[in-house]
């Protein structure tokens, strides 16, 4: 087995690490969180997104502060596995599903 050659590759950072999106695409992409997941909420109490990155979950949080302050009622974003986040109004957390109307 003949050993690799790696280029540009660079340490790892123990800081956040910068949005590769510009910051016009970072706040598009925040507005359509926003709808979406606020209109999932709205329909269910819920909604679960993907949470790779500390940046998604920035988001994530970013969003259930944005929906928290346009709705006067608190939502709440929480870990509920190691890749996904979930968004919920109180009474409808991780786990508890509410059944369709």
């Amino acid at each position: 087995m003949e050993p690799r050659e790696l280029y540009n590759v660079r340490p790892v950072t123990d800081g956040p690490a910068p949005s590769p999106l510009t910051e016009e695409e970072e706040r598009r992409f925040r507005d359509v969180l926003f709808g979406e997941l606020g209109h999932a909420i709205s329909a269910r109490g819920r909604a679960s997104f993907p949470a790779h990155t500390p940046e998604d979950r920035r988001r994530l949080l970013d969003v259930a502060r944005r929906l928290t302050a346009h709705w006067g009622q608190q939502v709440t974003a929480v870990p509920e596995d190691e890749l996904r986040m979930c968004l919920h109004l109180p009474g409808h957390g991780p786990g508890r599903l509410t059944p369709p109307s």
